[in-house]
């Protein structure tokens, strides 16, 4: 999709929709009084005569009947007060687009009137991440099912200044797209080795990108994660993706860890078979991880950034790991497998291992679509914060309220410990239903080594259906993306 910029009036109204913005209690904004004016009072009688009251997300979508106006036009509702905010414009922005895309217009027009540069970069942030559509396999979709709008175009009095603005939330946008479309591909498609392929096709933006197979793996004694995959004709990855742009880019990095469980049929510890599609995205987090270090160099952000990516599928065949199996990690510690559908802390405790021993980072964040406890702890709008510094877990709450990817901080008890102790070995993989989420956190943090570490458990967040959420159509949301690029922007450039 195509977005501009121009000036307020300046875009041709013909076979386009208009959508102006209005206040709570259906008070009219500046813009949306003057395209009322233009259309003789049409916006006021239609309000008058209906229910429409400026809440945020409402719509009142208008057949204009003009013959040299806008075809369609949309009244979107900000439940403000007062003067538009950047977050009210994105929100407002997302729901234009899905009010009128698929009308019959080719252009979709966002009339802001008196707003700044950075709250019109916002809307067109906004309507980009809105317009997402995974349809790259419907060969027989009718053209009246498709949107008909390829086009958005933000209006404001003063336009100059909002392309530049923009262009930093265009990289954030294009990543979180990326990340999106990896958790949208079918696992018969995206399968460990096609992820790193494409993954290592972001070497374009200025990433360094290392792809390590089963037998570099083997050397450095990663037991834990290769276990997971044995069962599959797939051979397991992992990825090293490097971003260097600090000052100095030598100096310590931060670090982005992401499980990224291509398939997951639970192998020996089957699944049901109901709902098992939807395990393709089960790589979520690594997606996350591949998304941020996009955003990065896309937008040129001054850091120094590692993103490691532990990429396996889990199928149920002959050689498969069973259930009773001691594997020994790459940090020398053994686990007895109790469970081979609690196979993501598998793939992490080694990517972390590895992550740590090889770049000694300022900190380590992993992401994981990891247990579905967290479902029922948080419900489908929270992902579970776990961490073991306060610091690191106050920033990343703070970027969460400033992304829009919310997280909720849950805690890590040392008492929960004994949970994960195993007759036969230092630990086993599950402890039980009691607390799942955080006996799943506590054996992560058995690989950190003592560094500042916080898990993201995204198993709640990384696929909606169906959204609720404006900017995040049905199905893969791009979880993390958003969030650890507020935290990075905020505290680690320079």
């Amino acid at each position: 999709m195509k977005i501009e910029f121009a000036a307020t009036g300046a875009t041709p109204r013909s076979g386009a929709g208009v959508a102006v913005l209005a206040l709570d209690k259906a008070v009219l904004t500046p813009a949306a009084q003057a395209a009322d004016a233009a259309l003789a009072g049409l916006l006021t009688r239609a309000v008058a005569g209906g229910r429409f009251t400026g809440a945020k997300g409402q719509t009142l979508d208008l057949i204009t009947g003009a013959a040299d106006g806008p075809a369609r036009i949309a009244l979107i509702g900000t439940g403000l007060e007062g003067e538009i905010t950047a977050a009210a414009a994105e929100t407002a922005a997302a729901v234009a687009w899905k009010a009128l895309a698929a009308t019959g217009v080719e252009t979709v027009v966002v009339q802001l009137g008196p707003v700044s540069a950075a709250v019109a970069a916002q809307a067109a942030y906004g309507a980009a991440l809105a317009s997402y559509r995974f349809d790259r396999y419907r060969t027989t979709e009718k053209p009246e099912a498709r949107p008909s709008a390829s086009r958005v175009v933000v209006e404001l009095d003063q336009p100059a200044g909002a392309e530049a603005a923009f262009a930093p939330l265009k990289a954030v946008a294009d990543a979180t797209l990326f990340a999106r479309d990896l958790v949208s591909e079918p696992a018969n498609i995206l399968y460990p080795a096609e992820f790193a392929a494409r993954v290592k096709a972001l070497e374009t933006l200025g990433l360094t990108v290392e792809i390590l197979g089963e037998a570099e793996m083997t050397k450095l004694g990663m037991g834990s994660l290769l276990g997971v995959g044995q069962g599959s004709r797939r051979e397991s990855q992992l990825v090293v993706i490097q971003w260097r742009a600090a000052s100095d880019p030598n100096a310590q990095p931060v670090a982005f860890v992401g499980k990224g469980v291509t398939f997951d049929t639970g192998g020996i510890s089957l699944k049901p078979a109901d709902g098992m599609e939807d395990m393709k995205w089960d790589m979520g987090g690594a997606a996350a991880v591949s998304g941020l270090m996009h955003a990065l160099a896309g937008r040129k952000a001054k850091v120094n950034a590692v993103g490691i990516l532990g990429l396996v599928e889990n199928m149920p065949d002959g050689n498969a790991q069973r259930p009773g199996d001691i594997v020994t990690s790459m940090s020398g510690q053994t686990i007895e497998v109790i469970n081979t559908d609690a196979e993501g802390r598998l793939v992490l405790a080694d990517a972390l291992w590895y992550c740590q021993d090889r770049f000694k980072p300022k900190f380590m964040i992993d992401l994981a679509t990891l247990t579905g406890a967290i479902i029922i702890a948080l419900g489908n709008d929270y992902a579970g914060l776990f961490s073991n510094d306060d610091e690191l877990a106050d920033r990343l709450l703070a970027a969460s309220q400033a992304s829009g990817d919310l997280l909720w901080r849950l805690p890590i008890p040392a008492a929960y410990e004994k949970q994960i102790d195993s007759m036969a070995a230092d630990m086993k993989n599950v402890g039980g239903r009691p607390a799942g989420s955080i006996t799943a956190a506590l054996f992560l943090q058995r690989f950190v080594n003592k560094l500042p570490w916080a898990h993201l458990d995204i198993a709640s967040t990384a696929w909606k259906k169906p959204s609720a959420i404006p900017t995040i159509p049905d199905g893969a949301t791009g979880f993390g993306v958003r969030l650890l690029n507020q935290l990075v922007a905020d505290h680690y450039e320079g």
